[in-house]
């Protein structure tokens, strides 16, 4: 997923004073978003659990492995690889990657 690395890329470069005032706060809510969605798809039924607050060094790294785990979780699902689903799954998530960019100001 090319928009969840080049704002996790934008997230590490930033400098703390940013992620400070906002983008670690941001960030960290769009990977427990992501977190969330592709725990609901792998363990239907299951409440998911809360990505951890690991602080603002990490929340780049957080956002990343979130939509990996969401794009992985979407080719898995039934009707992923390709299918309606799956393509629905991955535009929602870049909908959600590019709005958080934007109020992170990258």
């Amino acid at each position: 997923m090319t928009a969840v690395d080049r704002l996790a890329d934008r997230l590490r470069a930033l400098p703390q004073s940013r992620l400070r005032a906002g983008a670690a706060a941001e960030g960290l809510a769009l990977a427990r978003e992501l977190s969330a969605r592709a725990q609901r798809l792998e363990e239907p039924g299951t409440p998911p659990r809360i990505m951890p607050d690991a602080g603002l060094f990490v929340v780049a790294d957080q956002v990343a492995v979130a939509g990996h785990d969401l794009v992985h979780a979407l080719e898995r699902a039934p009707g992923g690889s390709g299918g309606g689903r799956a393509a629905r799954g991955v535009t929602e998530a870049v909908a959600l990657v590019v709005q958080t960019a934007g109020r992170c100001g990258v």
